[in-house]
């Protein structure tokens, strides 16, 4: 093959050094003999030999060094998946195209997620590859609607339910009339072969014709699934049936037994259809979560338009429209308030229960309920620019993701079909040639019963469903898990990393402790503190001044204030010379603090920052400031404890302060004094040591960090759910979501090795039992109707299992590990 140009389009990139570096290492790859990267178009050329070098290699160089190839990604939905092997085939036929960089069918949601470069090669191309390997594409539209996924959903339960009943109506009297010996009240006519033909054609034929569809389509492209063993094993039963009903002599002369097995057959066909009838109605529960957040969109605004108050469809309000809610109404997009006062119910987002209080120049996010007051808000963002659509958007992708885990069943159900289709064919050989009279029969019915038992459907939908439901359930409760990695991952931490500030803290300073002395009260060292420190714009100052408003206290100016950088402040406050801030003010004015010392020095031993009073010359309280724990802190550690978890604690401040902290929540380790551009090599150094680490930040000032973990957790990054870094997303600034996302990820992962497990079990076990390997021993067989039955009802045991997710409560209170 010769050489090939790729244009890769790349973000990012700010300066002359970025396009060096960038064609530097792109240039390393082995493969590649030019690349030219344009700063002004932010676009890379590259000319590289496909044998040598495949086109994910350039998308992973440049993600390492730094910046982002912009891939266009889309979601087609498919009509005709059905098993494993159905997965291996489009993610196959999509992958061998020139410009695709990723292909992911999803078996579970029937939807392919292509990651391409449209330079490349076009929507309408890929869509040719999937229809040419024998599925069905639908349109794809750019504003996703739940309409379609539920109308497709329930033609095709529909369907199913109608050839279930056809099926039914037809296999009873097949059924009757092949056992006459049984049923010896039955009519003649249907003790009668050609009657027997009759009703069994439609039944195979038409209630059958999905399995016949799919088993051409698979036969054209050389490959094999699931409609293969079916089609094969029940016409196997039909055709010789077929025969014995047209020419029974040419069997009688050779002193076989005329027996009909379209009883086999037609049963065989109609309890498969029951098992996708009853598995297209749980896999349409497990994207009940995706559903649920569909419907909270409201379905009009009301705009005021020329100075008109007029309703619209929600679709066509528009950036600075001005939206009006009344009370009780769904608000229906993002804004900002601008006039009006009310209190929402975000818990449909956030999964907070409370209501919160809004104002002017507040935020209002769509699909959230407006309670009490009216008002009037900005449009700032609509359409798929939402919090909800953004939600949706990132619980769709992680709900098409895969885990590491589904790995071993992709690569187990790529050869799996060909496999059982071997040893069916080996079961037939042993038994005709070497089992008892009549060996024809015997062999026949093992050689259907290996075909129909196997079932590769469960082995493809046991990790997909688990995911689908287990990213549902944590969306409902603001926990946005983006893939099956960061899920599979999750599980198996031993180390969780907090951020000191902003995190465990509330990252702004607060009063903690007054200390009056020498007759003073608090109230009087608080309002003298705050009454000095109304004109000051430290950080320290206004945490004294919030103070002392909470308390409601009527602040006067000081007189004559006084900023000393580095020290404190001075002003006159009632006639008095106040004096506020460090020990060196202190000394500097000859004031003794002696009396004061001890109670200073505890205060600075909890990590406070302690302010002094003085009053004329005379040091009289003392005021401790401190940037004070979380509400849940101390408990979402303490729970993280009770899980075997290390926990520890990184942050910029000194070891004192940092220690202090520690210690109030019981932490197993500090670095402390870690700059922000070395946390990232302290997560690195934990990891060397084999520890597999969670760090947990606010997703912007820790991007290094948590894009070097094993798990980012961004928490408390509100409506900011499109976060890059963080393989998990917390929407509400609650760190039990932490333990919450934890425990969510340990159940669903135990779920997907149970239906793994369910799966794999169930085929080594009842393949060589449907072979005959129980003969020999207990003259047992399978009959072909109870493995037909097997295996339908198999890949619904593993969707059934995963739908019990859907009652798992990740913030329930767990049994203590003793540690």
């Amino acid at each position: 093959m010769g050489k090939k140009r790729i244009d890769i389009s790349i973000r990012g990139m700010s300066c002359a050094s970025c396009v060096e570096k960038i064609e530097k290492g792109l240039s390393k790859l082995e493969g590649v003999s030019e690349v030219n990267v344009n700063l002004a178009t932010e676009r890379a050329s590259i000319v590289f030999d496909p044998d040598k070098v495949e086109v994910k290699k350039f998308i992973q160089t440049i993600e390492d060094l730094g910046y982002q190839a912009n891939i266009e990604k889309i979601t087609i939905p498919v009509e005709g998946m059905h098993c494993a092997s159905c997965v291996v085939t489009i993610e196959k036929a999509i992958g061998q195209l020139e410009g695709v960089v990723r292909g992911s069918a999803n078996l579970a949601t029937e939807k392919v997620t292509v990651e391409y470069f449209p330079s490349q090669v076009s929507i309408k191309e890929i869509k040719k590859a999937i229809e040419e390997a024998g599925y069905k594409p639908r349109e794809v539209k750019e504003e996703i609607t739940p309409d379609w996924e539920r109308i497709a959903r329930e033609k095709e339960i529909q369907t199913l339910k109608t050839k279930f009943i056809i099926g039914v109506l037809l296999s009873m009297p097949i059924f009757l009339g092949s056992f006459p010996e049984w049923f010896p009240w039955i009519p003649n006519f249907l003790n009668n072969h050609i009657t027997l033909l009759i009703l069994a054609t439609p039944v195979q034929f038409w209630v059958g014709l999905q399995f016949y569809r799919g088993f051409w389509a698979t036969l054209k492209h050389k490959t094999a699934d699931m409609n293969t063993l079916i089609a094969v094993g029940t016409s196997a039963a039909y055709l010789y049936s077929l025969v014995v009903t047209i020419i029974p002599s040419y069997f009688t002369t050779r002193g076989f037994v005329t027996q009909v097995y379209y009883d086999t057959a037609a049963i065989i066909i109609t309890l498969i259809i029951l098992g996708r009838l009853l598995e297209a109605k749980a896999k349409g529960e497990t994207s009940e979560a995706i559903r649920k957040l569909m419907k909270l969109q409201a379905k009009t605004a009301r705009v005021i338009r020329g100075g008109q108050e007029v309703e619209i469809p929600v679709e066509e309000v528009q950036k600075g429209d001005l939206v009006v809610v009344r009370p009780g109404e769904k608000i229906p997009v993002d804004g900002i308030i601008k006039e009006g006062y009310s209190t929402v119910d975000e818990s449909m987002l956030t999964g907070e229960s409370m209501p919160v209080e809004k104002k002017e120049g507040d935020e209002v996010f769509g699909a959230t309920i407006n309670r009490t007051g009216s008002f009037k808000f900005e449009a700032i963002k609509v359409g798929k620019d939402t919090v909800l659509a953004q939600i949706i958007k990132l619980v769709e992708e992680a709900q098409g993701s895969k885990a590491p885990i589904q790995r071993l069943a992709d690569k187990i159900s790529g050869i799996f079909v060909p496999v059982v289709i071997g040893i069916a064919t080996l079961t037939f050989i042993l038994w005709y040639f070497f089992g008892p009279h009549p060996a024809l029969t015997f062999a026949l019915v093992n050689f259907v019963a290996v075909l129909i038992i196997a079932c590769p459907c469960a082995l493809g939908l046991a990790t997909p469903t688990a995911i689908m439901v287990g990213t549902g359930k944590g969306a409902e409760s603001g926990v946005l898990i983006k893939g099956g990695e960061s899920l599979e991952t999750a599980h198996k931490l031993t180390t969780i990393i907090f951020d000191k500030t902003g995190t465990l803290t509330k990252g702004k300073p607060a009063v903690t402790d007054i200390l009056a002395a020498d007759g003073f009260k608090e109230d009087d060292i608080l309002l003298f503190a705050s009454m000095a420190e109304k004109g000051s714009e430290h950080p320290l100052g206004e945490a004294i001044v919030n103070k002392a408003k909470e308390k409601g206290m009527k602040i006067e100016d000081p007189k004559g204030f006084e900023a000393i950088p580095g020290h404190g402040v001075r002003a006159k406050v009632d006639e008095k010379e106040i004096l506020l801030g460090n020990r060196k003010l202190m000394e500097d004015n000859n004031i003794s603090v002696g009396h004061l010392e001890e109670k200073i020095k505890t205060f600075e031993n909890e990590g406070k920052t302690a302010m002094i009073l003085a009053a004329d010359k005379k040091a009289v309280g003392v005021i401790a400031v401190a940037d004070t724990l979380k509400e849940y802190s101390k408990e979402a550690v303490e729970e993280l404890h009770r899980m075997g978890l290390e926990v520890i604690m990184i942050t910029g401040d000194n070891k004192r302060t940092a220690k202090a902290i520690a210690r109030q929540l019981n932490m197993d380790r500090v670095l402390a004094e870690v700059l922000p551009q070395e946390k990232a090599n302290e997560i690195k150094k934990l990891q060397e040591v084999g520890k597999i680490v969670a760090m947990v930040g606010d997703g912007i000032n820790d991007a290094p960090a948590l894009a070097q973990s094993d798990v980012g957790i961004a928490i408390g990054s509100g409506t900011d759910v499109a976060i890059e870094t963080g393989g998990i997303v917390l929407i509400k600034d609650d760190l039990r979501d932490v333990v919450a996302s934890i425990k969510l990820s340990k159940q669903t992962m135990r779920t997907i090795k149970w239906n793994l497990f369910w799966a794999f079990a169930y085929n080594v076990a009842l393949i060589p039992v449907a072979a005959g390997i129980l003969w020999p021993f207990f003259r047992i067989l399978l009959n072909p109707v109870l493995a037909a039955a097997a295996m339908a009802f198999s890949s619904v045991t593993v969707v059934s299992n995963s739908l019990r997710l859907k009652r798992y409560n990740p913030k329930a209170q767990q049994p203590k590990i003793i540690r």
